[in-house]
């Protein structure tokens, strides 16, 4: 069994934290920079959403555009970007220029994300990718369970400029270890083929033409498609948990902070848990959470029964939803192949991106016109058809003969083993 190239995971998993906590670091510290920029905090809210926005429409272009420069070098760059953003958010006199900070670094961290998913899945044999993704995403989800409050922190103590600052240089950190430590590989835009670095080497084309490979694209599409759906069922209620799980947070210790660094938590042994065992059955395991975030959500109908039930439904909404990602990533990632790997890495964080902001809106919409407990049984509904969906797209399919294929011209014949 090959091993695993933990120096460069590690600190892919570094830049992931980054990115990240830059995504988040406006909630950490609303109300003091809404203040500070002289905004409403709903306002001062809306660069949460553009940063998704953002994310969407420019991470295609941005990866077409950086497809033939070697991935490390376009991580490391991206790094820098997202760097500047922060400075240039901590330095912001108005609101106009924080906003443009945040598109700015916004732009940055969707290329992060496409060409960090793209390189871990070259850096790995295949059969232990799913392992490798957990391990960047571990970065990934501390970001958000341990960004946010150290941001706050720093906020309180110093001021919300001073946890930007903070965010700059760790990005600046993290680029210059990116160069220093990660791998190249002989993938696209990366090194020579035998596994030496060269910066210089010929990409492959973003989507070089391959046998069988507008099924792969297909695939990858529908399924990219149904775990957005699952996503957006999930933060349809997500974006409300304080107010769903407000009837009996006061009875438990910390009350609803303490109930959200539970979530926080679970989701973190999840990440842990994919790592250990999520190459197994990889197929069947994101299809179980699927379904099990569908159950959890709703459960959410009965979560004021009693603070046991409560404490209960919300780890296990934590843990379902917290390996939804590593088990959606390596899907993605194995089932476009080498050939379709960096349209892959790039459709990853616009559907995750598109999940958040059409669940958030979702959610919005009928919590607006029914209150929060109109929010539980649609979401659930949502996560459940998407997950069985997932059942029949994932379901393996005849592969033709690459030898016979040739020989024949365009015949095929089925293979012995199932695709």
């Amino acid at each position: 069994m090959p091993l695993l190239p933990w120096p460069s995971l590690l600190v892919l998993g570094g830049a992931t934290f980054a990115m990240v906590s830059a995504e988040m670091l406006p909630t950490a510290v609303l109300t003091p920079m809404s203040t500070d920029l002289g905004v409403s905090t709903a306002r001062g809210g809306a660069l949460v959403a553009v940063w998704a926005a953002t994310v969407v429409v420019t991470t295609f272009p941005l990866a077409r555009l950086t497809r033939r420069h070697e991935r490390r070098a376009v991580i490391a760059a991206a790094l820098l970007a997202l760097g500047a953003s922060a400075v240039l958010t901590a330095l912001a006199p108005g609101y106009d220029v924080a906003l443009v900070s945040r598109v700015l670094g916004a732009a940055a961290c969707g290329l992060l994300w496409s060409a960090v998913n793209a390189h871990v899945a070259d850096l790995v044999d295949e059969r232990l990718l799913a392992r490798a993704v957990a391990v960047v995403l571990g970065g990934a989800t501390l970001g958000m369970v341990l960004g946010a409050p150290v941001a706050s922190l720093v906020a309180r103590v110093a001021s919300w400029r001073v946890a930007f600052g903070l965010l700059a240089g760790a990005t600046v950190v993290a680029a210059v270890l990116v160069r220093a430590v990660v791998q190249g590989t002989a993938g696209a835009a990366g090194s020579r083929a035998g596994g030496a670095d060269d910066d210089s080497a010929a990409p492959a084309a973003l989507d070089a033409p391959a046998a069988g490979a507008g099924r792969g694209l297909r695939t990858v599409v529908a399924v990219s498609a149904l775990v957005g759906l699952v996503l957006v069922g999930h933060f349809a209620a997500y974006t409300f948990i304080t107010r769903l799980v407000a009837p009996t947070a006061d009875a438990l210790p910390g009350g609803v902070s303490g109930l959200l660094l539970l979530f926080g938590g679970t989701s973190a042994l999840a990440v842990v848990l994919v790592g250990r065992f999520g190459d197994r059955r990889l197929h069947a395991a994101l299809v179980g959470a699927g379904v099990a975030v569908g159950l959890a959500l709703a459960s959410l109908l009965v979560v004021g029964a009693h603070p046991v039930v409560t404490v209960l439904l919300v780890a296990a909404w934590g843990l379902a939803s917290g390996a939804l990602p590593p088990l959606a990533q390596p899907t993605i990632l194995r089932v476009a192949g080498p050939a379709h790997r960096a349209t892959a890495g790039t459709v990853i964080p616009v559907v995750f991106n598109l999940g958040i902001a059409v669940g958030a809106a979702a959610g919005s919409a009928l919590v607006a016109g029914a209150g929060p407990d109109a929010v539980p049984v649609p979401a659930a509904a949502v996560a459940i058809v998407a997950s069985l969906g997932l059942v029949r797209v994932l379901r393996p399919a005849p592969r033709r003969s690459a030898s016979v294929t040739r020989a024949r011209g365009a015949a095929s014949v089925p293979a012995a083993c199932p695709g």
